[in-house]
């Protein structure tokens, strides 16, 4: 399936904002990665099971991860952090 753009829910918004701004500039150049090939190698695109369970994750960094899910071709965007800090 083609993403053809992405929305931040509020609860991401918060998240990013606390994030550092190397983990930010990374995010921009991922997304713009996901954009283009939502399948690339780097970011590991995978649906999510239990409790996030019709969700998908990005590799952000090593332990960086953003969780979406899709409406239509657009990807709301609605978690980001650590492995920990999202699946514990």
């Amino acid at each position: 399936m083609k993403i053809t753009g992405f929305i931040t829910h509020g609860n991401f918004k918060k998240q990013f904002s606390k994030l550092t701004k190397e983990i930010q500039l990374e995010f921009k150049e991922r997304i713009y990665i996901f954009l283009k090939q939502s399948s690339h190698i780097l970011l590991n695109n995978h649906p999510l099971h239990g409790d996030w369970n019709g969700y998908w994750s990005i590799n952000i960094t090593g332990d960086v991860r953003a969780i979406y899910k899709i409406e239509g071709t657009i990807a709301i965007l609605v978690a980001i952090g650590t492995h920990n800090q999202l699946y514990n």
